[in-house]
């Protein structure tokens, strides 16, 4: 994390000035200097980092009067000059002065429940047809399987998604009842209350989910197959088990290592790279609000969402982890 702290730093701040993206091209020496102030663009760049670091980190020291004009929430003690525990601050966005974490945690759920939906369809073909082409190995079904990843694997998100929302979304929409683009909250246009509209869902968790879809099919057909081969599963079959609970009690459970390491690496890589999809469906997430800020050159926003999507990329990796355990006892340390 600090090592991506470190990378944002030095590509938005470290080689750039950006007061003037702030205040546009017409304003007085007066006004650059006092945005430059404000922004401790006027300090040596070491410093800066220090500043923005302290800004970022839950443990901090700040002065009363960076709690009041920052708006901090947390606990701060002391008088004057306070130790914080606090909600990291990610700053202000140049063009709407609104503080760039509100603005992210507004975006957050819809990009959660993009990446969760994608994910659940993956997972729910993904094992099965995995699991049936390895059992059915050499068949018609094998093949079938093996193809449709290969293609799965093959097609990239913002190209399937142009054709998935142009299919289902405007040439079929009259027999599928949906629309190629719309968000996780729309507006009733007769009350003007904001109410969830899961409707909009399908198509970008489709075009999301399609890519690890594939994956998830290779690896469980790989893993089955290498399992399937073990000498306990023929003393399973010896013993009288049927096929049933031998394949998927016995042996997919012992498949699912590789299988969990895909799901929790593409939970991780839908969440920080679910912005072109986002984009293309106008589903309001991360994604799409980082595309419009970069759009406006709105720095801090963009910083903001490099920072948070690469936090959840460490935490769900550090929860595979924890689930490898879960799964498969002989991995416990004990």
């Amino acid at each position: 994390m600090l090592g991506v702290i470190v990378l944002v730093f030095l590509l938005f701040q470290g080689f750039a000035d950006p007061s003037r993206l702030i205040m546009g091209q017409r304003a007085d020496a007066s006004t650059q200097e006092n945005i430059r102030r404000e922004l401790y663009l006027d300090q040596p760049k070491w410093k800066q980092f220090v500043l923005f670091l302290n800004d970022l980190s839950p443990l901090a020291i700040h002065s009363d009067s960076d709690i009041v004009k920052k708006q901090l929430k947390g606990i701060f003690i002391g008088s004057g000059i306070n130790i914080a525990i606090k909600v990291p601050y990610l700053r202000r966005s140049y063009q709407t002065q609104k503080n760039v974490g509100e603005i992210l945690m507004e975006a957050l759920p819809g990009t959660l429940l993009l990446a969760i939906a994608a994910m659940c369809i993956a997972v729910a073909l993904g094992i099965p047809l995995g699991v049936l082409a390895a059992v059915k190995k050499g068949t018609w079904m094998d093949t079938s399987a093996v193809f449709t990843s290969v293609l799965g694997i093959s097609a990239p998100s913002f190209f399937m998604g142009i054709v998935i929302a142009y299919l289902f979304g405007f040439v079929w929409s009259q027999y599928t009842g949906l629309h190629m683009t719309g968000s996780w909250r729309d507006m009733d246009e007769i009350t003007g209350k904001p109410y969830w509209s899961l409707q909009n869902l399908w198509l970008p968790a489709l075009t999301l989910g399609i890519r690890p879809l594939a994956i998830i099919t290779q690896l469980t057909r790989s893993a089955m197959l290498d399992v399937l081969n073990q000498d306990y599963i023929r003393t399973a079959y010896a013993k009288g088990l049927s096929k049933r609970v031998v394949v998927w009690k016995h042996a997919l459970r012992n498949a699912l290592n590789p299988v969990i390491t895909a799901i929790t690496g593409w939970f991780a890589e839908l969440l920080a790279g679910a912005f072109f999809v986002e984009y293309i469906f106008g589903w309001k997430g991360i994604g799409k609000v980082t595309v419009d800020a970069l759009e406006k050159l709105d720095f801090p926003v963009v910083m903001g969402s490099v920072l948070i999507t690469s936090f959840f990329f460490i935490l769900v990796n550090i929860l595979a982890d924890v689930l490898y355990a879960v799964v498969d006892p002989r991995v416990r340390l004990q």
